[in-house]
């Protein structure tokens, strides 16, 4: 005698409803019902629609690996300009109802791909693309993220010169939040979510008012530190400024060792008065930690200070390695045993000019993410781990 709850359970996933004296009545169980799967069909296909990898021209390495370990391949895109500079963006397969994933890091050129970016988002989603995911592993502009910056306190030669006249710091009320007028873009452009690594300030994330997944390179960090570094029992991580105190805590909580900081003292824009370094670093390995570096100046500094101060070795760990100006010729010139980056920016230039740059690859972290984020789960496990 079959159960009288199973007998019930194959009743109601029965496709033809009860029969009905009514023949009328009889069609209209049969529609409801075939509407019904109809509905649930279209529920699971608005979850798991199908995947699409496009790339920009910033950073095609990186997109390729991603693709690579995601076991697909990356999607068709012809990217050009006329000869007025102007872009144009030709997506050349159908993204009707898929799942899109643009990869462009905010790198080279920086407003040329900016403004790629922000084609290829919009070709997408008036292409009808269920959703259009941007993975930009290094936010453009993203320093800019406050009015309280004084002018001319960039480490370059036009920043130098406007230093010069004197500015106060009333005109601090002028300054552009230029990482906000970004996320205005991106969302405007029909980004529906956002995957980036280690934004400069975490508050970024509040500018949108769409999803985003700051990733974190520590993981990363931690695993070479200890795959590469053989006295790093004997280690202390040190933040070249006050800002970065909280990274290189949780590094080294992790890690079970010290941490420093230094502290920059200015006599005016652009010229470092004198370093202080809080902690002691004598007869220890100096591992400066911070989320980027451009004109390499700072870090430059910092390494001197710390080898003043005793340390043995000196390296530096930043995720972002922009490099730009004299940056290269000051690492060649500096103290530093290794300077390692992440290829969040392209670095196969970069490593040819300086021997000293190592790069670590976190292509398997932003495929992870993608995977996860197209599946619909969480991606919480990336903060602390690295995906193998």
């Amino acid at each position: 005698m079959p159960d009288k709850k199973c007998a019930e359970s194959e009743q109601n996933d029965c496709v033809m409803p009860v029969r009905s004296a009514n023949p009328i009545r009889a069609r209209s169980l049969i529609r409801d019902n075939l509407e019904k799967q109809a509905g649930c069909l279209n529920l699971i296909h608005s979850r798991m629609p199908n995947i699409k990898v496009f790339s920009g021209t910033s950073h095609p390495d990186l997109a390729q690996r991603i693709v690579d370990r995601l076991g697909i391949d990356l999607g068709k895109v012809v990217t050009k300009k006329f000869s007025n500079l102007e872009t144009c963006v030709e997506i050349g397969e159908s993204v009707r109802g898929e799942d899109v994933y643009i990869v462009q890091s905010g790198s080279g050129e920086i407003n040329d791909n900016l403004m790629e970016l922000l084609i290829m988002i919009n070709a997408c989603k008036i292409a009808s693309a269920s959703r259009v995911t941007a993975v930009i592993p290094c936010f453009p502009y993203a320093r800019q993220d406050k009015k309280d910056k004084l002018p001319g306190s960039e480490d370059n030669e036009e920043s130098k010169k406007l230093a010069k006249k004197n500015y106060d710091w009333k005109f601090r009320s002028r300054a552009p939040i230029s990482a906000k007028l970004v996320a205005n873009m991106l969302s405007v452009a029909g980004a529906d979510h956002i995957i980036t690594m280690d934004l400069h300030a975490s508050q970024i994330q509040g500018f949108f008012d769409i999803p985003v997944d700051n990733l974190y390179a520590e993981p990363a960090v931690l695993k070479w530190i200890k795959e590469n570094i053989p006295e790093w029992k004997n280690s202390i991580i040190v933040s070249p400024d006050a800002g970065g105190a909280k990274r290189v805590t949780s590094i080294a909580d992790r890690l079970n060792v010290e941490f420093a900081l230094i502290h920059k003292e200015r006599k005016k824009a652009n010229e470092v008065a004198s370093m202080v370094l809080v902690g002691d670093v004598k007869d220890k390995i100096a591992i400066l930690v911070d989320d980027m570096a451009d004109t390499c100046g700072t870090i430059v500094h910092a390494a001197d200070r710390l080898v003043e101060a005793g340390a043995t070795k000196v390296y530096a760990i930043l995720t972002h390695g922009i490099f730009s100006g004299p940056a290269i010729s000051r690492i060649n010139n500096a103290c530093f045993e290794a300077v390692v980056v992440t290829n969040t920016i392209p670095q196969d230039g970069h490593m040819r000019d300086c021997p000293k740059i190592q790069c670590i690859d976190v292509s398997m972290m932003f495929a992870e993410a993608v995977r996860r984020t197209h599946n619909g789960e969480s991606v919480s496990y990336l903060f602390s781990n690295v995906p193998y």
